[in-house]
C-alpha cells in the first residue's frame, strides 16, 4: 500500500493548518488534521455545477460565481456546461489553494482555471458579492462545510442573513443561489425561505457516483420558483415564517 505524501501546507486565516497530499493518484485536503475534500469524492461537487446552472443550458452571455475552488471539480462541470460565451469569477480565500491547483491539481479536471472564460479573484468572496449588484444568472457557494463552517470562522459571515441577501442582490432575474454542504441545516433553510424570501428546494447528492449510503446536500434557491430543478425535497409553506421544519 502506497503511503500520503505531504506536499504542501498552509496556515488558515484563524491560525489553523490546511494540508494538501497525495496518495496514489488520489489528492486531499485536510484541515487541522481532519479531512476536508478528496478527489476521490467529488460527485457533490459536481452535482453543485449541474443543479446550479441547470437553468442556464441555453442561456447567451451568462455570468456565474464560483465561491470556494477547491479541488476544481465544480468549476469543471460549469465551464462544460456552459457556452462559449459565458463568463465564470471564482472567488477562492486563499492563494495557496490557487497555487496547489494550477502546480498539483489541474491534472484531475483539464487544467480549468486556463479557460479563457474564468476569471479568477482571491480574497473575501463576501466583499466580492457586495460589489457584484445584479450580476450573476447563477452564484455557486462550496465555502469551508457549507453552513457549519470549520475552516475559517470568517466563513459564517457568508451564510448569515447579510451574506445570503448580499447574494440575493447580486442575481439577476431569473437568477439562483446554490449552495453546497456537508450536512442538512434546518436552520439554514429557514434563513433562505422565511429570512431572506426566497423559493428553496433542497437535494441530497452522492458522494461519489453509485454511493448509496454517503450523501452531502445542496440547496438551490432564486425568487423564481419555476426556475429550480426538479426533485429535492421542497421546504413547506409554514417554514417561511419559521415556524415549522422542512421536510
Amino acid at each position: 500500500m502506497k503511503p500520503s505524501v505531504r506536499l504542501a501546507a498552509v496556515k488558515t486565516p484563524d491560525g489553523g493548518e490546511m494540508e494538501l497530499y497525495k496518495h496514489d493518484r488520489d489528492f486531499l485536503i485536510k484541515i487541522n488534521g481532519q479531512e476536508l475534500m478528496s478527489s476521490r469524492q467529488h460527485e457533490s461537487e459536481l452535482e453543485l455545477a449541474r443543479l446550479g446552472c441547470a437553468h442556464l443550458a441555453d442561456s447567451k452571455a451568462p455570468s456565474v460565481l464560483i465561491g470556494g475552488l477547491g479541488l476544481g471539480y465544480t468549476l469543471r462541470q460549469a465551464l462544460d456546461m456552459l457556452r462559449p460565451d459565458a463568463k465564470v469569477v471564482v472567488g477562492e480565500l486563499l492563494s495557496a489553494v490557487v497555487e496547489w491547483n494550477r502546480e498539483f491539481l489541474g491534472e484531475l479536471n483539464s487544467q480549468p482555471l486556463e479557460d479563457k472564460r474564468v476569471d479568477l479573484k482571491t480574497g473575501d468572496v463576501v466583499g466580492l458579492i457586495l460589489r457584484s449588484s445584479n450580476k450573476f444568472d447563477a452564484i455557486l457557494l462550496d465555502i469551508d462545510n457549507g453552513p457549519s463552517a470549520m475552516t475559517n470562522s470568517g466563513n459564517h459571515r457568508l451564510y448569515s442573513y447579510e451574506g445570503i441577501m448580499a447574494c440575493r442582490y447580486a442575481l439577476r432575474k431569473n437568477g439562483c443561489l446554490a449552495v453546497w454542504s456537508a450536512g442538512p441545516s434546518k436552520k439554514f433553510e429557514r434563513l433562505l425561505v422565511g429570512g431572506c424570501g426566497f423559493h428553496m428546494r433542497r437535494y441530497r447528492v452522492p458522494t461519489y457516483k453509485g454511493s448509496k449510503s454517503q450523501s452531502h446536500f445542496v440547496w438551490v434557491a432564486s425568487e423564481k420558483e419555476s426556475i429550480l430543478p426538479l426533485g429535492g425535497g421542497e421546504s413547506r409553506q409554514s417554514l417561511r415564517n419559521g415556524s415549522k421544519e422542512s421536510r
